[in-house]
């Protein structure tokens, strides 16, 4: 599926689909409209796929002005590449120190690029969320190809037994779009989830919520996403939004020069050279070490799985949010210790 980059707001650009809109009032855009559906669980928002050529930007202008809710289909991407990305592709690695641990009575579910069929993983492997290393058959590996695999094993890593519940969201170029993601989040609630992962993200064109975001992810007891590798404060969506725990990436003790940043930060995580699981494919052996505010997301999610253990999810959120908000990757700190440090005050922006 196609993007384009528009900068309505200068030195602020978005990824958007063409010739896509998001609505709650189709019938408002009839005369420009090819089709239109309807997306579950979103507070009756609608797709609509427009004619060639419409300017989506300017018709949502229009739309907001007549009092209709819209807006673009606007473009989520994996992390930790964004727009180029700082944290650089992952590298082989061997393999960390995994303890499987007792089956526990949480569900983790994780919104990514599926799994690949690894050891760590194999209990929750399908066919239908089968990774795809190389969609394009160019005999590379597609950039995001193992995100979902390598989230996955962190999340196992710092809460060893829990159930996980992988859904084949993001593409091996580690794309999606927000009607993508309200479908899938309405798929997620037929089933258990006590704790979401999402590490993946993007900008809306006018730096507000995205339309009907909010609404699709209310009901779910803790959902963690990842605050963006964009070495800004702009927001970050689905980070930003009241009620997701935002992750932001620490190298050692200091944020990482790519993570974002700002009041809407939650919590901060390691997210550099961090080790997992990952593909078997080239030069890569199953397992891999990889830099992200996506991975720094992940350490979170396993963080409030383990505290699920003893608390509702709705509690364990609290605990973490009213308490330290900063916590040490297994790759971080001596064996064996998984604690919660002091986290520091708001870093500023990355030196130039």
């Amino acid at each position: 599926m196609h993007s384009q980059l528009v900068e309505p707001l200068p030195g602020r650009p978005v990824l958007i689909r063409p010739d896509e809109l998001l609505t709650s009032s189709p019938s408002a855009v009839a005369r420009w409209a090819l089709a239109a559906e309807p997306l579950p669980g979103a507070d009756r928002v609608h797709r609509v796929r427009l004619s060639p050529g419409t300017d989506v930007i300017d018709l949502t202008a229009t739309l907001r002005d007549r009092g209709h809710a819209a807006s673009p289909n606007h473009i989520l991407l994996g992390q930790p590449l964004f727009f180029g990305g700082p944290g650089g592709p992952p590298a082989p690695a061997p393999a960390p120190p995994y303890e499987p641990g007792e089956p526990c009575d949480v569900t983790v579910a994780v919104l990514d690029t599926g799994l690949a069929p690894h050891p760590w993983l194999a209990q929750w492997y399908r066919d239908d969320i089968a990774e795809t290393p190389d969609a394009d058959g160019d005999g590379v590996r597609d950039p995001q190809a193992g995100h979902g695999t390598f989230v996955a094993g962190l999340i196992l890593r710092h809460a060893p037994g829990v159930r996980l519940r992988v859904s084949r969201l993001l593409d091996s170029n580690g794309v999606t779009d927000q009607a993508a993601l309200l479908r899938a989040l309405a798929a997620l609630r037929r089933g258990r989830a006590d704790v979401v992962n999402l590490s993946f993200g993007g900008h809306t064109f006018d730096d507000a919520p995205p339309l009907g975001l909010a609404e699709a992810l209310a009901g779910f007891p803790a959902v963690v996403a990842c605050a963006g590798n964009t070495a800004s404060p702009r927001p970050f969506w689905p980070a930003a939004l009241p009620g997701v725990v935002a992750v932001g990436a620490l190298d050692g003790d200091d944020r990482a020069g790519f993570s974002a940043y700002g009041p809407w930060v939650d919590a901060w995580a390691q997210g550099v050279g961090l080790a997992s699981s990952f593909l078997e494919y080239g030069e890569f052996h199953g397992y891999a070490t990889w830099s992200g505010t996506s991975f720094a997301a992940a350490v979170v999610t396993g963080a409030l799985a383990r505290l699920c253990r003893e608390v509702p999810p709705d509690r364990a959120v609290r605990r973490l949010l009213d308490g330290d908000r900063r916590i040490a990757a297994a790759d971080h700190q001596p064996a064996g210790t998984r604690s919660w440090v002091p986290l520091p005050p708001d870093p500023g922006p990355a030196p130039a």
